[in-house]
């Protein structure tokens, strides 16, 4: 990594939004992050195919930004490679076109790669409703690749202060070194969206990098969980390409009764909520995509510099989500997860000890 000078100015921010019909969401959020960047700074819009008058309300809020147009659109994952080729800055900070930073956002999201924490990627915190709500402090991961946003709902007040590590930092604010991206590669592109950041984060774990949280660097959220059906297809296709993709080969044997058991679940649920049809195409796809799948898991693995233990020791094993209904409130689903995954974790333990 470059030696850098003390001072935030020293360090180039090369700002990425992916934008696809967002012109309502840029116009509250753009003037506010380009206020704050340096003369070294950049901002680059990538537009996946707008057909709404985004591109314009770019130029007008912030002409000084670098506008990639997409001929199609690439998605979230497409969108924000594609940005962070054209990208020239020291650090990465991959941000949503409806996240709105807070007074002092810029200069703090720079202060983990400042205060040399050794974090591979870290994010901000990300709140909701106008600062008042938590959006996300931090991701949580089920050891069953279920992953929810960390005390999503609760107070602002509230809120941890100091800087701490997560289990993996959302796309929605994502700040990560250019050496460091290059090094792992970006994106998944074929997740097209969602999940993508939990991908990128066990990745980066296994080769042994850290996740952080930065507080005081803050971004207001216009989050809504459900936006289209599709979502439930891409989030459970994307689920399993990351657990395909990145779990140890012992963990997988391990979870493998577990991982049965949950796709029963969740077919039962899905049927009763209404889009089990997303659930049967999210599985069809994974399917058909299982030979590129262990490709390239076979060369994500190779790169693997931790042990399986430490790889699991950042998965959960409540779902403690509020997006999870039931399951995140009965005791007996959660001493029989809890129990489970201790014995995981024991196995886990041994083979480590025996090397």
């Amino acid at each position: 990594m470059p030696p850098f000078v003390n001072g935030s100015d020293a360090i180039r921010l090369s700002v990425v939004i992916v934008t696809h019909n967002s012109s309502a969401a840029v116009t509250a959020a753009l003037p506010a992050l380009a206020s704050q960047l340096g003369a070294g700074d950049e901002l680059i819009v990538v537009d996946n195919a707008s057909t709404d008058d985004t591109v314009a309300v770019v130029g007008a809020l912030a002409p000084q930004a670098i506008v990639v147009d997409s001929p199609h659109n690439s998605g979230f994952a497409g969108g924000a490679n594609a940005g962070a080729r054209r990208a020239s800055g020291d650090l990465l900070l991959f941000l949503n076109p409806d996240a709105t930073p807070a007074d002092g956002f810029a200069q703090a999201i720079r202060r983990p790669l400042l205060d040399a924490s050794g974090w591979a990627a870290w994010m901000g915190l990300v709140t909701a409703e106008r600062g008042r709500v938590i959006n996300t402090s931090g991701g949580v991961v089920h050891f069953t690749g279920i992953a929810w946003a960390g005390e999503a709902g609760r107070p602002v007040a509230g809120a941890a202060e100091n800087a701490r590590e997560v289990a993996f930092v959302t796309g929605a604010c994502l700040a990560v070194p250019r050496v460091t991206w290059d090094r792992v590669g970006g994106f998944a592109e074929d997740f097209f969206m969602y999940h993508e950041d939990v991908d990128i984060s066990l990745r980066l774990r296994l080769a042994g990098g850290r996740l952080g949280i930065e507080p005081s660097a803050v971004v207001d959220h216009d989050y809504e969980f459900l936006k289209a059906a599709a979502k439930w297809r891409y989030l459970e296709r994307n689920r399993w390409a990351t657990i395909l993709r990145t779990y140890p080969t012992l963990l997988l044997v391990l979870l493998a009764p577990a991982l049965l058991a949950t796709e029963i679940a969740l077919l039962a649920a899905s049927t009763k909520a209404g889009w089990a049809t997303q659930k049967l195409r999210a599985g069809t796809e994974t399917l058909r995509s299982l030979k590129s799948l262990l490709r390239q898991r076979r060369e994500i693995q190779a790169g693997r510099r931790i042990s399986s233990s430490d790889f699991a020791r950042w998965l959960s094993p409540d779902l403690d989500s509020a997006y999870l209904g039931r399951a995140a409130t009965s005791p007996v689903l959660r001493r029989l997860l809890r129990g489970y995954w201790a014995v995981v974790l024991a196995v886990l333990r041994l083979e480590t000890q025996r090397r």
